[in-house]
């Protein structure tokens, strides 16, 4: 592995060690518990996506961080989106006018994602939307690294009940309940 990539893995294994996971995972109180660390908002926003479109989208305004994540995907790639978004916030980035892809999101892209927003927001925080490459492994590896650990104590959960007597069926029973549930054919 070369110096850059294990700059990389102890940086985003340090900042995912400083992470608070709740115990079953629920995105909900993830969510919530995260923002009241930041002092700043994060609302989680339901979008109907092509399939070509993006899969989720961080947008900062300075209300409130938005985490945009498609209604038409399965619980646990939903889990990993907001995983990933939330990557974004913890690293502290920033966003530039083009991603990885060289893609700008246009007006028109906005709207469909983002209806219930306004034009003028929705043009004022483009820019924001997309990360450089290096910007977006760092994003990808931190979900990574926190899906495992939701993984590993969702896996301690199912074999002893918490103290309210959920189990791991009812801690995903509560993220499809927060993300919508989908269901398969």
């Amino acid at each position: 592995m070369d110096r850059r990539r294990k700059e990389l893995w102890r940086r985003c294994r340090s900042l995912a060690d400083g992470v608070t996971l709740p115990e079953p995972f629920d995105a909900g109180s993830f969510v919530a518990e995260l923002a009241a660390e930041r002092g700043r908002p994060i609302e989680l926003m339901q979008v109907s996506v092509p399939s070509s479109g993006p899969c989720g989208l961080l947008m900062s305004t300075e209300r409130a961080d938005y985490i945009l994540y498609p209604t038409n995907t399965t619980a646990l790639h939903r889990r990993h989106i907001l995983l990933h978004e939330v990557g974004h916030l913890v690293c502290g980035h920033v966003g530039s006018d083009a991603g990885a892809d060289g893609i700008v999101l246009d007006a028109a892209a906005g709207k469909t994602l983002m209806p219930n927003l306004s034009p003028e927001l929705v043009r004022r925080v483009l820019g924001r939307t997309s990360y450089s490459a290096v910007e977006e492994q760092e994003a990808e590896l931190l979900a990574s690294l926190l899906a495992r650990r939701v993984a590993r104590t969702a896996v301690r959960g199912a074999a002893r009940p918490d103290e309210s007597g959920s189990d791991l069926a009812g801690g995903m029973a509560r993220v499809d309940d927060l993300f919508g549930s989908r269901k398969r054919p």
